[in-house]
Protein backbone atom coordinates (compact mmCIF):
# COMPACT_ATOMS: atom_id res chain seq x y z
CA UNK A 1 0.00 0.00 0.00
CA UNK A 2 2.45 2.02 0.86
CA UNK A 3 4.15 1.65 -2.82
CA UNK A 4 1.05 2.52 -4.11
CA UNK A 5 0.66 5.58 -2.49
CA UNK A 6 3.94 6.91 -3.55
CA UNK A 7 3.38 6.07 -7.13
CA UNK A 8 0.52 8.27 -6.89
CA UNK A 9 2.15 10.94 -5.26
CA UNK A 10 4.52 11.12 -7.90
CA UNK A 11 1.79 11.36 -10.75
CA UNK A 12 0.35 13.74 -8.89
CA UNK A 13 2.85 15.74 -8.39
CA UNK A 14 4.74 15.11 -11.17
CA UNK A 15 6.03 19.08 -11.33
CA UNK A 16 7.41 19.37 -7.74
CA UNK A 17 9.42 15.61 -9.02
CA UNK A 18 10.42 16.41 -11.95
CA UNK A 19 11.58 19.75 -10.68
CA UNK A 20 13.29 17.83 -7.93
CA UNK A 21 14.65 15.79 -10.37
CA UNK A 22 16.34 18.26 -12.34
CA UNK A 23 17.87 20.07 -9.51
CA UNK A 24 19.68 16.50 -8.62
CA UNK A 25 20.54 15.44 -12.29
CA UNK A 26 20.53 18.46 -13.88
CA UNK A 27 20.97 17.56 -17.97
CA UNK A 28 20.23 14.40 -17.40
CA UNK A 29 16.46 14.96 -16.76
CA UNK A 30 16.50 14.43 -21.26
CA UNK A 31 18.11 11.05 -20.70
CA UNK A 32 15.44 10.04 -18.13
CA UNK A 33 12.34 11.28 -20.14
CA UNK A 34 13.74 9.38 -23.00
CA UNK A 35 13.75 6.50 -20.92
CA UNK A 36 10.17 7.00 -19.22
CA UNK A 37 8.78 6.93 -22.28
CA UNK A 38 10.49 4.31 -24.48
CA UNK A 39 9.34 2.03 -21.65
CA UNK A 40 6.24 3.17 -21.26
CA UNK A 41 5.64 2.18 -24.75
CA UNK A 42 8.57 -0.25 -25.41
CA UNK A 43 7.65 -2.50 -22.49
CA UNK A 44 4.69 -4.77 -22.11
CA UNK A 45 5.03 -5.25 -18.51
CA UNK A 46 5.22 -1.22 -17.78
CA UNK A 47 1.68 0.02 -18.28
CA UNK A 48 1.48 1.78 -15.18
CA UNK A 49 4.44 4.79 -16.12
CA UNK A 50 2.97 8.07 -16.51
CA UNK A 51 2.22 9.31 -20.52
CA UNK A 52 -0.02 11.85 -21.04
CA UNK A 53 0.29 13.52 -17.46
CA UNK A 54 4.30 13.26 -17.95
CA UNK A 55 3.84 15.07 -21.25
CA UNK A 56 1.61 17.67 -20.21
CA UNK A 57 4.02 18.71 -17.42
CA UNK A 58 7.10 17.73 -19.24
CA UNK A 59 5.24 20.70 -21.73
CA UNK A 60 4.66 23.09 -18.72
CA UNK A 61 8.16 23.00 -17.46
CA UNK A 62 8.83 23.81 -21.37
CA UNK A 63 6.74 26.86 -21.54
CA UNK A 64 8.62 28.67 -18.28
CA UNK A 65 11.71 28.00 -19.58
CA UNK A 66 12.59 25.09 -17.11
CA UNK A 67 13.41 22.42 -20.31
CA UNK A 68 14.24 22.93 -23.81
CA UNK A 69 11.17 22.23 -26.11
CA UNK A 70 13.02 21.77 -29.02
CA UNK A 71 15.14 19.19 -27.76
CA UNK A 72 12.42 17.75 -25.75
CA UNK A 73 10.15 17.39 -28.44
CA UNK A 74 12.08 15.05 -30.90
CA UNK A 75 13.79 13.21 -28.16
CA UNK A 76 10.39 11.73 -26.94
CA UNK A 77 8.78 11.01 -30.68
CA UNK A 78 12.03 9.53 -31.29
CA UNK A 79 11.57 7.09 -27.93
CA UNK A 80 7.68 6.99 -28.35
CA UNK A 81 8.68 5.38 -31.97
CA UNK A 82 11.40 3.10 -30.63
CA UNK A 83 9.73 2.08 -27.94
CA UNK A 84 6.62 0.97 -30.46
CA UNK A 85 8.95 -0.70 -32.53
CA UNK A 86 10.99 -2.32 -29.64
CA UNK A 87 7.20 -3.32 -28.30
CA UNK A 88 6.42 -4.97 -31.45
CA UNK A 89 9.42 -7.21 -32.20
CA UNK A 90 8.79 -8.28 -28.29
CA UNK A 91 5.44 -9.77 -29.59
CA UNK A 92 6.51 -10.87 -32.59
CA UNK A 93 9.58 -12.67 -31.61
CA UNK A 94 8.16 -14.04 -28.49
CA UNK A 95 4.85 -12.85 -27.66
CA UNK A 96 3.27 -16.33 -27.72
CA UNK A 97 5.51 -17.63 -25.01
CA UNK A 98 4.87 -14.47 -23.01
CA UNK A 99 1.22 -14.65 -23.85
CA UNK A 100 0.82 -18.46 -22.20
CA UNK A 101 2.53 -17.47 -18.81
CA UNK A 102 0.75 -14.62 -18.62
CA UNK A 103 -2.00 -13.25 -15.79
CA UNK A 104 1.17 -12.21 -13.83
CA UNK A 105 1.10 -8.99 -11.46
CA UNK A 106 1.95 -6.95 -14.83
CA UNK A 107 0.63 -9.05 -17.90
CA UNK A 108 -2.67 -9.91 -17.52
CA UNK A 109 -5.45 -11.42 -19.93
CA UNK A 110 -7.53 -9.27 -19.43
CA UNK A 111 -5.48 -6.06 -20.76
CA UNK A 112 -4.67 -8.34 -23.72
CA UNK A 113 -8.27 -9.39 -24.52
CA UNK A 114 -9.06 -5.52 -24.81
CA UNK A 115 -6.76 -4.82 -26.55
CA UNK A 116 -6.53 -7.59 -28.56
CA UNK A 117 -10.79 -6.73 -29.25
CA UNK A 118 -9.81 -3.00 -30.30
CA UNK A 119 -7.09 -4.25 -32.26
CA UNK A 120 -9.84 -6.06 -34.03
CA UNK A 121 -11.93 -3.22 -34.67
CA UNK A 122 -9.95 -0.73 -35.64
CA UNK A 123 -6.96 -3.25 -37.48
CA UNK A 124 -3.59 -0.76 -38.16
CA UNK A 125 -5.42 2.06 -37.16
CA UNK A 126 -5.57 0.84 -33.86
CA UNK A 127 -1.57 1.53 -33.55
CA UNK A 128 -2.77 5.19 -34.35
CA UNK A 129 -5.53 5.72 -31.79
CA UNK A 130 -4.38 3.68 -29.05
CA UNK A 131 -1.57 6.23 -28.23
CA UNK A 132 -4.53 8.39 -26.77
CA UNK A 133 -5.57 5.34 -24.32
CA UNK A 134 -3.72 4.68 -21.26
CA UNK A 135 -2.46 0.81 -20.53
CA UNK A 136 -3.90 0.11 -24.30
CA UNK A 137 -1.07 1.81 -26.14
CA UNK A 138 1.81 -0.36 -24.45
CA UNK A 139 -0.61 -3.67 -25.39
CA UNK A 140 -1.07 -2.39 -29.47
CA UNK A 141 2.40 -3.06 -30.03
CA UNK A 142 2.73 -6.43 -28.35
CA UNK A 143 -0.67 -7.50 -29.74
CA UNK A 144 0.56 -6.39 -33.42
CA UNK A 145 3.66 -8.20 -33.80
CA UNK A 146 1.89 -11.42 -32.57
CA UNK A 147 -0.87 -10.41 -35.38
CA UNK A 148 2.09 -10.92 -37.17
CA UNK A 149 1.09 -7.08 -39.02
CA UNK A 150 3.12 -6.15 -41.89
CA UNK A 151 6.25 -3.88 -39.96
CA UNK A 152 6.21 -1.77 -43.16
CA UNK A 153 2.39 -0.78 -42.09
CA UNK A 154 3.24 -0.91 -38.23
CA UNK A 155 5.88 1.95 -38.11
CA UNK A 156 3.83 4.19 -40.76
CA UNK A 157 0.47 4.00 -38.15
CA UNK A 158 3.50 4.60 -35.23
CA UNK A 159 5.67 7.07 -36.51
CA UNK A 160 2.11 9.43 -36.95
CA UNK A 161 0.84 8.42 -33.15
CA UNK A 162 3.90 9.20 -32.04
CA UNK A 163 4.25 12.69 -33.61
CA UNK A 164 0.47 13.25 -32.40
CA UNK A 165 0.90 12.12 -29.19
CA UNK A 166 3.89 13.83 -27.95
CA UNK A 167 2.64 16.94 -29.86
CA UNK A 168 -0.60 17.66 -28.27
CA UNK A 169 -0.12 17.10 -24.67
CA UNK A 170 2.96 18.12 -24.81
CA UNK A 171 1.74 21.86 -26.92
CA UNK A 172 -1.11 21.27 -24.23
CA UNK A 173 1.19 22.00 -21.40
CA UNK A 174 3.15 24.36 -22.75
CA UNK A 175 0.83 27.07 -23.92
CA UNK A 176 -1.74 26.33 -20.76
CA UNK A 177 0.75 26.27 -18.36
CA UNK A 178 1.56 29.76 -18.36
CA UNK A 179 -2.00 30.30 -18.13
CA UNK A 180 -2.17 31.31 -14.20
CA UNK A 181 -5.06 29.90 -13.07
CA UNK A 182 -3.51 26.33 -14.67
CA UNK A 183 0.05 27.25 -13.41
CA UNK A 184 -1.37 27.83 -10.38
CA UNK A 185 -3.36 24.84 -10.05
CA UNK A 186 -1.32 22.17 -12.08
CA UNK A 187 -1.87 19.15 -9.38
CA UNK A 188 -5.50 19.81 -10.74
CA UNK A 189 -4.73 19.90 -14.33
CA UNK A 190 -2.76 16.97 -14.09
CA UNK A 191 -5.63 15.28 -12.58
CA UNK A 192 -8.16 16.28 -15.12
CA UNK A 193 -5.64 15.12 -18.04
CA UNK A 194 -5.35 11.48 -16.26
CA UNK A 195 -9.46 11.25 -16.38
CA UNK A 196 -10.46 12.73 -19.57
CA UNK A 197 -7.16 10.48 -20.97
CA UNK A 198 -9.30 7.28 -19.34
CA UNK A 199 -12.39 8.27 -20.47
CA UNK A 200 -12.15 6.65 -23.84
CA UNK A 201 -10.60 2.84 -22.48
CA UNK A 202 -13.34 3.65 -19.26
CA UNK A 203 -15.99 3.66 -22.45
CA UNK A 204 -14.61 0.74 -24.17
CA UNK A 205 -14.58 -1.62 -21.22
CA UNK A 206 -18.12 -0.76 -20.32
CA UNK A 207 -19.05 -1.45 -23.43
CA UNK A 208 -17.40 -4.08 -24.06
CA UNK A 209 -19.00 -5.35 -20.81
CA UNK A 210 -22.34 -4.79 -22.05
CA UNK A 211 -21.73 -7.07 -25.12
CA UNK A 212 -20.37 -9.80 -23.20
CA UNK A 213 -23.56 -10.29 -20.65
CA UNK A 214 -25.92 -9.78 -23.15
Amino acid sequence: MELIATFIDIVLHLDVHLLAIMQAYGMWIYVILFLIIFCETGLVVMPFLPGDSLLFVVGALCGVGALEIKLILPMLMAASFLGDSTNYWIGRLVGMRLVKRANSRFLKHEHLEKTHVFYKKHGGKAILFARFLPIVRTFAPFVAGIGLMRYRLFIVFSALGSVAWISLFTFGGYFLGNIPVVKDNLTLMVVIVIVFSFIPALREFIRHRRTHSA
